[in-house]
């Protein structure tokens, strides 16, 4: 009977250590994946923005899905639009470009951690260059002449799109989700 016992007890805390790693580690990780990590380390180097940032907006814009394209026409996991990509391809010398390159999972990470390493630049805040890759930089320099929106010129002290707002708030979250999880 007490080897029984012993048997039991130790298969229970070895039922619940599974659980705990399930449910903590492994769950979590299947949740926020770090797919296509070979391209994400590449071109988050190259450019200096941080991978967390990058899987953040992949999960976010596209769940890590090559071939999305939005109810605005973006394409691809970073969801880049297709003037985006013509734009930033003849800055970055990306020669014949075309809109369906935009579904190679290594141009468009190329395109968007390049894109949002110049929204850094521009902006000098992550807040706002987050805001700027949904809403667009025209949009976000507008706003940041706006006293009611902004007080000092480079931060947002309000953004006008509730969409954009929440898609701030949720960048932000995922990627510390990231760090929690990878770093």
């Amino acid at each position: 009977m007490k080897k029984f016992l012993s048997v039991t007890i130790r298969l229970l805390l070895f039922l619940i250590a599974a659980v705990i790693v399930a449910r903590f580690y492994v769950l979590p990780q299947k949740l926020y994946p770090q797919k296509f990590s070979d391209i994400v380390a590449k071109y988050s180097s190259q450019y200096g923005v941080d991978e967390n940032m990058v899987y953040a907006i992949i999960k976010t814009e596209s769940n890590f899905n090559q071939y999305a394209v939005s109810s605005k026409n973006a394409i691809g996991l970073m969801q880049i639009t297709e003037a985006t990509g013509e734009w930033a391809a003849a800055k970055m010398g990306i020669n014949d470009f075309s809109k369906d390159k935009l579904f190679d999972p290594d141009i468009n990470i190329e395109i968007g951690c390049w894109y949002i390493a110049r929204l850094l630049k521009q902006f000098d805040s992550c807040d706002t260059a987050i805001a700027a890759y949904n809403a667009g930089s025209g949009n976000v320099s507008k706003w940041l002449e706006n006293g009611s929106l902004s007080t000092d010129g480079t931060n947002l002290s309000a953004i006008p799109y509730s969409e954009t707002e929440n898609y701030v708030k949720k960048i932000k979250m995922t990627r510390q989700i990231y760090a929690y999880l990878y770093d």
